[in-house]
């Protein structure tokens, strides 16, 4: 696997007039051309141009299975939002990561229940971490999942209503559409539609928003038939899917990536409150015994329905606080800042 390379040729550095307040630094963007890689990078207002290589990083990424067995530890948190410091605050102070943020995790999966993009202003930062990171862990047996969530079907599909200031400069100063700054022909582009949008580890099922009863009956339960047609239907924007039968497959309320029926208390528009055995239900047609999800914020990572549904959406999009989840010897556990860890015990 290609880790980060140095670059061989500068190309040009452009100046741009923009106020000192404008004096943004982002990137690297790297765009793949037939027999080289472009890199775009904004250090303090200037746009930087570089060629490199095309063997300095792949440019073909292949879907990885759905499903992963004998899995000793798991850490999973969600919907951080481009808050960068945090992420690594909390990673660090967990053993995810090292002091010099590089995988310290040994064996065990890291899940990032989607989220990453829209509202803060270190996205690419994260992708990148990401990036190295999944390369890291795979080379010590261990594995990070990053799952699609709704924010990130949004880039995909061309909806920036989300969209920070910092990007709208960004994209204004390389003068390329925010979208396709993460489009097909970028190297964390083909990355992104490489990922899936839900997996299942031992007996636990990971997705963004959560799983519906009438949504698995409409799909089905096969997880890399639902991961496949995920990726497949993403090459169109939201305004074409309107017109397609795949509309509600991303947008719908029962979506895997929108859906908030566990928590029928803080959305009245789901008409039902949930019972254990609709949650019963669910996990048997997944045949499992727990659901992980992220996208509806609470304070703190929470535990519904004894402990069957886990939402780790804790807040870190605000960019103050935030936990992450351990999985370790069939136990639960909130890992927060500071990385103490509480237990969560049968309810």
């Amino acid at each position: 696997m290609k880790k980060y390379l140095s670059v061989l040729v500068l190309l040009s550095i452009t100046s741009l007039s923009y106020g000192q307040d404008e004096r943004i630094s982002d990137g690297p963007y790297i765009f793949i051309e037939k027999d080289k890689l472009i890199n775009k990078s904004i250090v303090n207002g200037e746009v930087i141009t570089t060629l490199l290589s095309l063997d300095s990083y792949d440019t073909i990424y292949y879907p990885e299975k759905s499903t992963f067995k004998k899995i000793k530890k798991i850490a999973a948190l969600s919907d951080i939002h481009g808050q960068y410091d945090i992420a690594i605050e909390l990673l660090k102070n967990n053993k995810i990561i090292d002091k010099n943020l590089n995988w310290n995790f040994a064996k065990g999966h890291l899940v990032i229940t989607g989220d990453i993009f829209d509202r803060g202003d270190k996205v690419n930062e994260l992708l990148w971490l990401i990036y190295k990171l999944e390369n890291q862990a795979k080379d010590k047996g261990g594995r990070v999942h990053y799952l699609l969530g709704n924010h990130e079907y949004m880039i995909l599909q061309n909806d920036l209503r989300y969209l920070t200031d910092k990007y709208v400069l960004s994209s204004k100063l390389l003068d390329i559409d925010y979208d396709k700054l993460y489009g097909n022909k970028t190297i964390l582009g083909k990355w992104l539609r490489s990922k899936p949008a839900i997996i299942k580890l031992n007996n636990i099922v990971f997705t963004h928003g959560g799983i519906s009863e009438k949504f698995l009956e409409k799909y089905g339960v096969d997880l890399d038939n639902i991961n496949t047609m995920m990726r497949k239907n993403n090459i169109y924007t939201k305004e074409q899917l309107k017109s397609t039968d795949y509309y509600d497959l991303y947008y719908g309320k029962n979506s895997l990536i929108w859906y908030r029926g566990y928590f029928k208390k803080y959305f009245d528009s789901y008409k039902a409150d949930l019972t254990n055995n609709d949650i019963d239900k669910v996990l048997k047609l997944l045949n499992a015994k727990t659901i992980i999800i992220g996208h509806t914020t609470q304070e703190e990572i929470v535990a519904l329905f004894n402990n069957k549904i886990f939402g780790v959406d804790s807040g870190i999009k605000y960019g103050m606080d935030g936990e992450i989840l351990i999985i370790k010897n069939k136990k639960f556990y909130r890992g927060n800042l500071n990385g103490k860890l509480t237990e969560f015990l049968n309810q």
